[in-house]
């Protein structure tokens, strides 16, 4: 097994795989699960890595685990030399004829920008020597996992303008957003609304963190309306029974909308579209993340390229 460091303190590659996943994780369980080996072999490797680092990485209870100080200073150099071994790895099988290695590709919840399923099944198809994990996640959390090499690509929504620094995007589409509103509701057949009329509703919206809940906060900030948000959901499923059920209104992708059977669809023209995109690193590319990027559509954009 490769190792990092001198003689007197030898870090093992696999040391940082399984530090990383409890991080993640926020468990030794689950970690092991997700290393493929029993959690005392994981956990007697993290004992040994902590001591030969001279700190504690964890603070365990018997209810949680928990990252110290040190751990998160830690946690960013092991996930860049993991991802620096990994694309060593690709870079080297890549010359032959075959690309292997490991794809994280993150994305938000919903998607409708591109055939993320269909996708992954061709990347499949064409690239089945890699190993691809899926995981959604709020846009926050996918740009610091981006950023942080916990995550190759994501799929994410973002105000207009320019990416945090050190990563690349390419532009997929302009969402527009609708209103829904319950069946029988005043509004329901209504050829526009407001965001002044909505205002006067509770609403639903995604949780704090996400892509379309900022977007739609800043639309309303930027009429002057004030609103209420009295119900969040972590998915549009639940977010359209919330509506369907009278408990709110809300404004969500139109290609989103018109799959929703149990709510009526308003134009909403005040609210500006908001921009999706495909993120990942700018440098540092791995071979099975530029494969994954050439399948991706090429559109007019100020991020294409």
């Amino acid at each position: 097994m490769a190792a990092i460091g001198a003689d007197d303190g030898r870090m093992e590659l696999r040391q940082l795989a399984y530090a990383v996943a409890v991080a993640e994780t926020g468990s030794f369980t689950r970690a092991a699960h997700r290393c493929f080996v029993v959690q005392s072999s994981l956990s007697d490797q993290i004992a040994r890595l902590e001591k030969e680092l001279g700190v504690r990485l964890f603070e365990r209870t018997s209810r949680q685990v928990s990252v110290t100080p040190a751990g998160e200073g830690f946690l960013g150099p092991a996930r860049e030399a993991l991802a620096a071994a990994e694309r060593a790895r690709g870079e080297a099988v890549a010359s032959g004829s075959e690309i292997r290695g490991r794809l994280v590709v993150g994305t938000i919840n919903p998607l409708t920008a591109v055939d993320l399923p269909g996708l992954l099944a061709t990347y499949r198809e064409r690239h089945p020597g890699v190993r691809v994990t899926l995981r959604a996640r709020l846009v926050r959390d996918l740009l610091h996992e981006v950023r942080e090499h916990a995550c190759d690509i994501a799929f994410v929504d973002t105000a207009p303008g320019g990416l945090p620094s050190g990563l690349t995007g390419r532009h997929l589409a302009d969402d527009a957003l609708v209103a829904v509103v319950p069946r029988g509701h005043p509004l329901a057949g209504a050829p526009r609304v407001t965001l002044e009329r909505l205002a006067r509703e509770e609403m639903a919206d995604m949780p704090l963190g996400s892509g379309i809940r900022r977007h739609t906060d800043a639309a309303f900030a930027a009429a002057g309306a004030e609103r209420t948000v009295a119900y969040e959901a972590d998915t549009m499923a639940l977010l359209e029974q919330l509506v369907a059920r009278g408990l709110g209104t809300a404004l969500v992708p139109a290609a989103t909308a018109a799959r929703m059977s149990g709510v009526s669809t308003v134009p909403a023209p005040a609210v500006p579209p908001r921009t999706v995109r495909a993120v990942w690193r700018t440098a540092r590319t791995s071979p099975a993340a530029r494969a994954f990027l050439r399948l991706l559509p090429e559109q007019p954009g100020p991020d294409a390229g």
